[in-house]
C-alpha cells in the first residue's frame, strides 16, 4: 500500500513538474517567440500557451514603449566646442522575431547605437544650433536610429536631448558674447534712428526754404518755445533777413 501512495505522489510530482514547463500565460503586451529543438517555430501570445517540454523552448519579448537613458557624451561642435550632451531615448520592439533572432542583446545595442549616433550628428552642428534647434537634431537623430534599428524589429518613437553641458569658461565667453550682440543692436537702432531724423531735417529745410513765410512762422515757434522754458535770460539770433518784410524799402537815387 504504501509503495503505491510513493508511485502515485511520484506521478503527480511529475505531472505538476510537465505543467509546470508545458504551460505558459503571457500578459497582453507580452509576445513568446518559440524554438522547437532550437528552431524558430513562431511568435505566440498573449494567453495561454502550451509547450513540450525539453522540446520547445520560449523567449518572452516585451511590447511595451521602453526608456533608455543616453549617458552624457562628450562632443565637439563644429565651431569646436567642447560640451556635454545627454538624452533619453524612447523605442519598442514591432517584431519579435527579429529582435531575438537578429541581435543578441538589443537593449545593449540600441543604447550604443544611440550614443554613437547623438555624437556623430551633434558633431556638425554649431553650440548655437545644439541649444536653440533641439526639437530639428531630435528628429534628425530619431530618423537615422529608427532606419538602423530597423533590421533589429526595433521601432524608435522618440529621442529627446535633455542637457548640454558647457564648461565655465565657455559659459563667461557665450555671456560676453551675447552683451557684445546687444550693444551692437542697440548702436544699430540708434544709428538707424539718427539717419531716419536726419532725413527728415533735410526734406523739412527744403519744404521751408520755398515758402520764406513759413520759415518765419517756424523762427517764431521756437521763440515761443524758448520763452516758455524756465531760463532767465535767453540769446536768440535774429536772423537779418525776418525785419525786411516789416521796415520800408528805400529805393536807390
Amino acid at each position: 500500500m504504501m509503495l503505491e501512495y510513493l508511485t502515485y505522489a511520484a506521478l503527480a510530482l511529475i505531472v505538476i513538474i510537465f505543467l509546470s514547463q508545458a504551460i505558459r500565460i503571457l500578459r497582453e503586451y507580452e509576445r513568446g517567440v518559440v524554438f522547437t529543438l532550437g528552431r524558430f517555430t513562431g511568435v505566440k501570445g498573449p494567453g495561454l500557451i502550451i509547450l513540450i517540454p525539453v522540446v520547445q523552448q520560449l523567449v518572452k519579448v516585451d511590447l511595451r514603449v521602453m526608456v533608455q537613458v543616453v549617458p552624457p557624451q562628450d562632443v565637439i561642435s563644429r565651431d569646436n566646442v567642447s560640451v556635454k550632451v545627454n538624452a533619453v531615448l524612447y523605442f519598442r520592439i514591432v517584431d519579435p522575431e527579429r529582435a531575438i533572432i537578429k541581435v543578441s542583446d538589443y537593449m545593449a545595442a540600441t543604447s550604443q547605437l544611440a550614443q554613437t549616433t547623438l555624437r556623430s550628428v551633434l558633431g556638425k552642428h554649431e553650440l548655437d544650433e545644439m541649444l536653440a534647434e533641439r526639437d530639428r537634431l531630435n528628429a534628425d537623430i530619431q530618423e537615422i536610429l529608427d532606419k538602423q534599428t530597423d533590421v533589429w524589429g526595433i521601432k524608435v518613437t522618440g529621442i529627446e536631448i535633455k542637457d548640454v553641458d558647457i564648461n565655465e569658461t565657455m559659459v563667461r565667453a557665450i555671456a560676453k558674447q551675447a552683451e557684445a550682440e546687444r550693444l551692437r543692436r542697440a548702436k544699430v537702432i540708434n544709428a538707424m534712428g539718427e539717419q531716419q531724423a536726419a532725413e527728415k531735417l533735410v526734406e523739412a529745410g527744403r519744404i521751408l526754404a520755398q515758402e520764406p513765410q513759413a520759415m518765419q512762422l517756424r523762427y517764431f515757434a521756437a521763440l515761443h518755445d524758448i520763452a516758455g522754458e524756465r531760463s532767465s535770460t535767453v540769446v536768440f539770433p535774429l536772423p537779418t533777413g525776418l525785419l525786411d518784410h516789416f521796415m520800408p524799402r528805400r529805393d536807390n537815387p
